[in-house]
């Protein structure tokens, strides 16, 4: 009797904000459902019509939407590994034993904590074909200017040199807590059965730091995926729509052309493309346990 009143002392102290955030979490999540199924563009007409899954129809025959996708999907598949990479090295670094400690977490925080489109407008500057210090660097060293913002290729790089620079302190401090939590005996064993630095990272430090990696790797995709405020800054999506993300593309349909119908149904797409990538993401995580 005493578990029954314990566990309905928990169900009524965890509703409020269950009931909360269902409110938040939930209730957009259905009413963005909901008006992907009809035809609402105030441009047109202040009325909705009932359309179906019309809307995702048009989508799949949408050249733009498809393109959209490829530039997302090239941004994850570069910048999500290379903020990785990059944010090991500097955990490693960080993990280091300093005397003075707090600079180089300093150093990890700044990146990290600066706003994305702030960082899109600096970088913007840095690739400018004119004034900008990447150019003035290349000059020096005998070569030419580039047209990195409005030479398709380049805009792209630019983009995700960019995302990884601003990621990869996320990452690194994610990567440096879970380097912390092994512990040192395990690598003064490895020294005194003759381990070289490359066999202590690849036998102690690689396998556990496998959990804190998933982790970071499940949380830079969705934001990979999400991608909008340092292309949208940087290019604004130009040249034409080169380097026009999903996220970009939902903003132009819903906010610019108030197609709120269509850009429903292409939210709902991507969250769904972002949710299925979660989810391969849990499934390894449980095979990795097991």
């Amino acid at each position: 009797m005493g578990d029954l009143s314990e566990r309905a002392l928990a169900f009524w102290l965890l509703l409020p904000a269950a009931l909360l955030l269902g409110f938040i979490a939930l209730y957009p999540v259905l009413r963005l459902l909901y008006t992907s199924l009809f035809a609402l563009q105030l441009t047109v007409s202040p009325d909705s019509s009932f359309l179906g899954f019309a809307n995702y129809g048009q989508a799949l025959h949408d050249a733009r939407f498809w393109n959209a996708v490829k530039n997302t999907l090239l941004i994850v598949i570069v910048t999500v590994p290379g903020a990785l990479v990059v944010g090991l090295l500097l955990a490693m670094l960080a993990n280091l034993p300093f005397r003075v400690k707090w600079p180089v977490r300093l150093g990890l925080l700044l990146p990290w904590a600066l706003p994305l489109v702030f960082v899109g407008l600096i970088f913007r500057w840095f690739f400018d074909s004119q004034y900008g210090v990447v150019n003035d660097v290349l000059v020096r060293l005998g070569g030419e200017r580039l047209l990195w913002v409005t030479n398709p290729s380049l805009a792209f790089w630019a983009i995700c040199f960019t995302l990884i620079w601003k990621t990869s302190s996320f990452v690194a401090l994610i990567l440096l807590a879970g380097l912390q939590t092994i512990p040192k005996e395990l690598y003064e064993a490895a020294k005194v059965d003759g381990a070289s630095r490359w066999q202590e990272f690849w036998r102690i430090t690689l396998p556990l730091l496998t959990p804190a990696i998933l982790v970071a790797m499940i949380f830079r995709t969705i934001a990979a995926f999400q991608t909008f405020d340092v292309p949208y800054a940087m290019t604004g999506g130009g040249p034409g729509n080169a380097t026009e993300t999903l996220a970009m593309y939902v903003r132009a349909t819903s906010i610019e052309n108030l197609n709120f119908g269509y850009g429903s149904a292409l939210a709902v797409l991507m969250f769904l493309i972002s949710l299925a990538v979660t989810l391969v993401y849990l499934r390894y995580v449980r095979g990795a346990d097991d």
